[in-house]
């Protein structure tokens, strides 16, 4: 593809989605910032879903695969692992294939806890893991209606955008 300027681009998309069950007494842990709440994502990580549904993005734009594949839940390496880091990581991935991002965008399906508060820190920390300006970081949150799994607050589901660049 060619643009009016000359020079070929070389833009790749990726699509993510996660989903994890919640449970009482654990910590909800949603784009790096930790949200007061009775429940929390049960995980082999910290269970960060958010920041999973955006890894998948991120790999699947490159067709590197999945976050199971690169950090399997099988490894103690992993085991409570800052999602922060698996982040990173996969930031460094994009990198080392010669790509930048461009933006994300993510919409995370939560009945419960109201997320509205805790959009723009959420926004902020992942601006920043990602190297990314704010303005370049879209998180929404939407319920279900009561409807299905999340509905009934047994699990929080997140969607994930991201649009990647050749680095020139």
């Amino acid at each position: 593809m060619r643009t009016n300027t000359g020079y070929a681009m070389d833009l790749r998309i990726g699509n993510g989605y996660d989903v994890h069950q919640l449970s009482d007494g654990l910590p909800l842990i949603l784009g790096g910032v930790r949200i007061p709440h009775t429940q929390g994502c049960v995980a082999h990580s910290d269970g960060d879903v958010l920041i999973h549904a955006l890894c998948d993005a991120l790999l699947g734009a490159l067709a590197l695969g999945d976050i199971g594949q690169h950090f399997p839940d099988t490894s103690d390496d992993f085991k409570g692992i800052d999602s922060r880091i698996l982040l990173d990581k996969v930031c460094g991935m994009v990198s080392q294939k010669g790509y930048r991002i461009v933006n994300v965008d993510c919409t995370v399906l939560a009945q419960k806890p109201k997320l509205a508060p805790y959009i723009v820190p959420m926004r902020e920390e992942l601006a920043r893991v990602m190297s990314l300006p704010v303005g370049n970081v879209s998180v929404k949150a939407t319920t279900t209606e009561r409807l299905g799994f999340v509905g009934r607050c047994e699990g929080i589901a997140v969607y994930a955008t991201a649009l990647l660049e050749k680095d020139c």
